[in-house]
């Protein structure tokens, strides 16, 4: 059996898309763990799946590269949009996509630009979830002797941000990986490491659940964004500076729901032989 794919990027937090509409392929979960690899397999931050909807254009199916799945990703989404229009599968400058964490309004913008209405953020706890309820803003959290004063954030799926002096010098190996296990977070957590430069500027790291430290995380720079104004550092539309370049986030006063613009990259297209990888 071949499976054919396409490689792409949001500001280098990188993908495989895979076309199963109307196709079913056994073992998924094993093989999209052993492609993720970046020496024996592909290599790829997270593999979306793009299947039919009865709700939407289309649905979105999101597995890190420890095959878990996940329920929302902003560069991913932006780049499966790009990956239909550039195939015509849809030919309108606006799309419905499903995904777990709900349907979201995608729209191509100038410059070649997409631009996502990721939703309402989500700021009580026990729907985060985390262990604790209410507005979760510098709780502390004691990790390898040192306590962080973290802020909690959903966009679908679970944030745990926290504000360093420079993102540069924070050892996000050290602490990522312990903070995204941590028992506060029943369904461990994607962790952000914040610099505000100002009012409108913000530098972020990201260790994602799942995937470890990636250049960028489109849900990461929302979760960010809000919560680097809930804590009255910043205004509601910021730039946030990735290691793989920026995003504009802007948490609209209108309606509650945070707007993400970036770019999406196709960088190239391939054949998996599935039997080759049982």
């Amino acid at each position: 059996m071949e499976l054919k794919f396409v490689k792409m990027h949001g500001l280098g937090n990188d993908f495989i898309v895979l076309d199963l509409r109307g196709r079913r392929v056994r073992g998924l979960t094993e093989l999209i763990k052993k492609l993720s690899h970046r020496r024996f397999g592909i290599g790829f931050d997270q593999a979306l799946v793009l299947k039919n909807s009865k709700k939407a254009d289309f649905l979105m199916e999101i597995y890190n590269a420890d095959g878990s799945k996940v329920e929302m990703c902003g560069n991913g989404i932006r780049c499966l949009a790009n990956y239909i229009w550039k195939r015509r599968l849809k030919r309108k400058p606006t799309l419905s996509i499903e995904t777990m964490a709900g349907i979201k309004a995608v729209e191509r913008v100038k410059g070649g630009l997409v631009r996502v209405d990721m939703g309402e953020p989500i700021l009580e706890g026990s729907l985060i979830p985390v262990k604790k309820e209410g507005l979760i803003k510098d709780h502390p959290l004691k990790i390898r002797g040192r306590t962080f004063h973290i802020t909690c954030v959903s966009m679908g799926n679970p944030h745990c941000v926290i504000f360093v002096d420079s993102v540069d010098d924070f050892d996000v190996a050290r602490f990522g990986p312990v903070l995204e296990s941590h028992s506060f977070f029943p369904n461990r957590t994607n962790v952000e490491f914040v610099e505000v430069l100002n009012k409108k500027k913000i530098k972020m790291r990201v260790w994602e659940r799942g995937s470890g430290e990636t250049f960028a995380c489109g849900t990461g720079a929302c979760a960010s964004a809000v919560a680097s104004h809930i804590k009255g550092l910043t205004q509601r539309k910021v730039v946030v500076y990735l290691k793989g370049g920026e995003l504009l986030i802007e948490w609209s006063r209108d309606d509650n729901h945070v707007y993400m613009t970036g770019p999406a990259e196709e960088v190239f297209e391939g054949t998996i032989n599935v039997k080759f990888w049982r």
